[in-house]
């Protein structure tokens, strides 16, 4: 018997272990090389963990496990021949891809009715995983509005699983299931991922390590709507991207960046570092929690390839491909509160980083143009930033020459200055 000892790959430099999340196969599968066997969790990201060979494999790690990079998580008995009738768990998963959702529900006769939360339920046995759902099957749950104690789990220790979710689809919910509080008194309790932890330490840290102030403006965002409204067809049509608001806000954030290069730096030890670049940090929200992907040397990039940087590595972090590289060593971040409502907020520093800009809704108000009452669409901006590094004068000349190249657009092709003075020479 030939047995190959699988163990956890680096994800990245600086992350020493991982948490199994999901197992994807059972023990005494047979799997075929670079199948997705499992799917961990490390301090940055989930990633998915693929097969070093074909054979039977034998899991040496539960769900829930903490596991040293390097450590041996399951055996593959690669001399073991492929039982009769098997079929590829990659090619299984691809065409179970491409299946209609409408297919899946039309099912509805043959798939036993879900029993509703306050049903007699099969014991299981106790786990955190129970009542907790996979990656992909969050993701189901989250854009159809299904809550966790809507769908029975039946995978390892309770876990919901992505076929109990189409399963549960398919058979309907019943009233008491859908009518939010159900009074039972009962609670549940879930185990934090290693990511959420980690968010948890990292917060925690800056307050206690940071002298954190914020500074705040408003920005009158009636030029930028002008243009996106004027341009946003032909933009789209040629750069196949749509003209968004953040944009806007990455190209301005790198010119003053540039005019105040201590907001763009940070501090190591008793030594200021100064970055010659602005990798700018875009928060965005997924399945597993807040995460911040780069857009590298932002500074030099165009409007249409900072949105089609920004849509590449959110579509990403959402499915849970985005990789460690791609959420470290960012320089200045920009969170955007604005997509959930946020009238005002006071967002907190990403380390090591030394400011972070937050946007948020945009609002019809009365402001005064000219001597004369108008109504404007304006947005509230936030500048939080490390009062050791920052001096109040620089954060808030940096958050005004922000506000006046968003008031300004065309000032952002000149470097910040007005075209007039470029023509004058001044």
């Amino acid at each position: 018997m030939s047995v190959l000892e699988m163990k956890v790959p680096s994800p990245g430099e600086s992350i020493s272990e991982v948490e199994i999340a999901t197992w994807l196969v059972k023990d005494g599968d047979y799997v075929e090389k670079d199948q997705a066997i499992a799917e961990v969790d490390s301090d940055k990201a989930t990633l998915e963990l693929p097969a070093e060979a074909s054979g039977i494999i034998t899991l040496k790690a539960a769900e829930g496990d903490a596991v040293k990079v390097g450590s041996v998580v399951c055996h593959i008995d690669t001399s073991a021949a492929k039982p009769a009738g098997a079929s590829n768990g990659a090619a299984k998963k691809v065409a179970e891809k491409a299946t209609p959702v409408a297919e899946k529900v039309a099912v509805k006769e043959e798939v036993k009715p879900n029993p509703s939360p306050v049903e007699t339920k099969k014991p299981v046995e106790a786990s955190y995983a129970a009542g907790h759902p996979s990656v992909s099957a969050k993701k189901i749950m989250d854009e159809n509005g299904i809550s966790n104690g809507q769908v029975n789990g039946t995978g390892k220790g309770g876990r919901i699983t992505k076929q109990d979710v189409v399963a549960a689809m398919a058979s309907g919910f019943s009233a008491s299931a859908t009518q939010g509080w159900g009074g039972t008194r009962e609670q549940n309790r879930e185990k934090m991922s290693m990511l959420r932890r980690k968010v948890a330490e990292r917060l925690v840290s800056v307050k206690n390590e940071t002298a954190m102030l914020t500074t705040f403006n408003e920005v009158d965002m009636k030029p930028i709507m002008d243009i996106r409204e004027k341009y946003k067809k032909a933009f789209t049509d040629l750069h196949q991207v749509n003209l968004g608001f953040m944009s806007f806000f990455t190209k301005a954030v790198t010119e003053a960046l540039n005019l105040f290069p201590s907001v763009n730096g940070q501090i190591d030890d008793k030594e200021i570092i100064f970055h010659d670049y602005a990798d700018i940090g875009i928060a965005v929200s997924s399945p597993k929690g807040l995460m911040v992907p780069i857009v590298r040397n932002a500074e030099k990039m165009s409007l249409a390839e900072i949105e089609a940087e920004i849509k590449r590595l959110a579509i990403k972090a959402r499915e849970g491909k985005i990789t460690p590289d791609e959420m470290t060593g960012g320089t200045f971040t920009i969170t955007n509160g604005g997509v959930f409502g946020s009238m005002l907020s006071t967002p907190i520093i990403n380390p090591p980083q030394s400011a972070i800009l937050g946007m948020h809704n945009v609002v019809e108000r009365a402001v005064v143009i000219n001597g004369k009452i108008e109504i404007r669409p304006i947005m509230y901006v936030a500048l939080s930033y490390d009062h050791r590094i920052i001096d109040g004068k620089e954060s808030v000349s940096f958050l005004v020459k922000v506000k006046e190249m968003l008031e300004n657009p065309e000032r952002m092709i000149f470097g910040g200055k007005d075209p007039v003075q470029v023509l004058l020479g001044l």
